[in-house]
């Protein structure tokens, strides 16, 4: 057959991809249900570390144990994956009593986590475990054991690690949330662990993209519109700010200066513009104040404060550039 080619998928197939989600649905379902003290008690000592989390675990428990510690970190919980066999050749001088290690093994009998195990209890560091095997050396060592449910493995053999390594993954989650509501970590801390790429700006604010001094095109009262329509042009946003005494009194667009056409020559900034115009805050997510920009079909909104000073302005093009969408 032609390297090229590519079968038609067979309903066997898809019943496979089907079977594997039930049974690592059926794993979380169960884990959930079987939540209780224990995993209290692992929150407490998560939350109560002065030092980092330090999160250790071989192959595919390795794998997935780098990820909770990035998720920790991402979240306000300073984490760090600590690899157990560079760890019993000088890494571990990285973990000290201020600490708190969550250990990851399914069987519990990792020979690689034993110089770890050990240090951590020689130096009296708090050591959660997550095994499938509560009687383990691992589980038996630890201040807090919590147990992987006894569910197969979803794989056609029942060997490789699938729903155990997604039991794990899953739990790192919860506790990394859990320990994000404990700790009152809000969407304003997240943007700072967040600065770049797609996530970073969904995050931004807008006092980051906003026009400032005096590029922002604004207007005393009093100006003509003859000048007016020069500055307007002169500044680019199709739009100007009516302002006295550092208020916004009103703003100038270019539906404004058609409906005023005929006397617009005769008449001054605030005889023509909107009042009571709609504005945003500086502190405001750029993707909220882009939604309102779309819904109100309007390209550019002025940044005031609460006394409606005015602080800059946010065009439609500024938050387009920055990726925010």
């Amino acid at each position: 057959m032609d390297r090229t080619e590519t079968r038609a998928t067979a309903p066997e197939d898809l019943d496979q991809l089907a079977r594997v989600l039930r049974i690592e649905a059926a794993a979380l379902t169960r884990m959930a249900e079987e939540l209780g003290p224990d995993h209290a008690r692992a929150l407490d000592l998560l939350a109560a570390a002065q030092g980092r989390i330090i999160v250790s675990g071989i192959g595919k428990s390795g794998h997935v144990g780098a990820k909770i510690a990035a998720t920790f970190a991402s979240t306000g919980a300073p984490a760090q994956f600590v690899h157990p066999t560079e760890a019993s050749h000088g890494d571990l001088g990285m973990i000290t009593p201020r600490d708190v290690c969550l250990v990851i093994s399914n069987s519990g009998e990792t020979p690689e986590l034993s110089d770890l195990i050990t240090y951590s209890r020689r130096f009296a560091i708090p050591l959660i475990a997550i095994t499938r095997k509560g009687g383990s050396t691992l589980g038996q060592a630890a201040d807090v054991t919590l147990l992987l449910p006894d569910a197969p493995e979803a794989c056609a053999i029942g060997v490789a690690p699938t729903t155990s390594t997604t039991a794990t993954l899953a739990l790192g989650d919860a506790l990394a949330v859990a320990l994000m509501h404990r700790k009152g970590f809000r969407r304003e801390d997240f943007e700072i662990f967040h600065p770049g790429g797609k996530l970073g700006a969904q995050l931004m604010k807008v006092e980051k993209l906003m026009h400032t001094g005096d590029a922002v095109p604004l207007l005393a009262p009093d100006t003509p519109m003859r000048e007016g329509l020069l500055t307007m042009t002169a500044k680019g946003f199709g739009l100007a700010g009516v302002e006295a005494d550092g208020t916004l009194h009103g703003i100038i667009t270019d539906g404004d200066l058609r409906r005023n056409l005929d006397r617009l020559m005769e008449a001054t900034a605030i005889e023509v513009a909107t009042r009571q115009p709609l504005t945003i805050r500086p502190g405001m997510l750029a993707s909220e104040a882009l939604k309102v920009m779309t819904e109100r079909k309007i390209s550019a909104l002025f940044v005031v404060d609460e006394e409606m000073h005015v602080l800059g302005l946010l065009h439609i093009h500024d938050c387009l550039r920055a990726g925010v969408a």
